[in-house]
């Protein structure tokens, strides 16, 4: 018996070449691969990113948003882990009240380009070219002999 948030898709669009926007369907797998490949080197196992990524899917059904309200403290921390990867955007609304006040409401939103990029392993590649580079390799072996 598949979960509940395994058949949850959202319309979206990703970016499928620089200059060319496809609509296309924003799965749970898909966002499985882009949270496994953003986590480090290594990535995350495959069952913990399906499940963050069932999660998160189930907040936002088919919405292109949600409103931070809906969100309890620890689905909070997932979501700034989320943002740190670059796949979740926040984004703030400001109104004017009746009685003069300023409200402010907070939304989450996918980044759907940075989602296909880690889908297609290009975000991951750059990666593997900066972690080649080692400052220490510069560095003459006497400095760090003490007299």
């Amino acid at each position: 018996m598949k979960g509940r948030g395994e058949n949850l898709n959202i319309l979206t669009k990703l970016k499928k070449s620089d200059d060319e926007l496809a609509a296309t369907t924003l799965t749970v797998e898909h966002l499985t691969k882009a949270i496994k490949n953003s986590i480090d080197k290594s990535g995350m196992p495959e069952e913990e990113a399906r499940a963050m990524a069932q999660h998160v899917m189930n907040f936002f059904g088919y919405s292109e948003r949600i409103i931070d309200n809906v969100l309890e403290p620890e689905d909070r921390d997932a979501f700034y882990m989320l943002e740190d990867a670059g796949i979740l955007v926040t984004e703030r609304e400001e109104t004017t009240l009746y009685d003069g006040r300023e409200w402010r409401i907070h939304y989450w939103m996918f980044r759907k380009d940075r989602i296909q990029e880690l889908i297609s392993g290009r975000a991951r590649g750059l990666g593997a070219l900066t972690e080649d580079i080692n400052v220490y390799d510069e560095i003459p072996d006497d400095i760090w002999s003490r007299e």
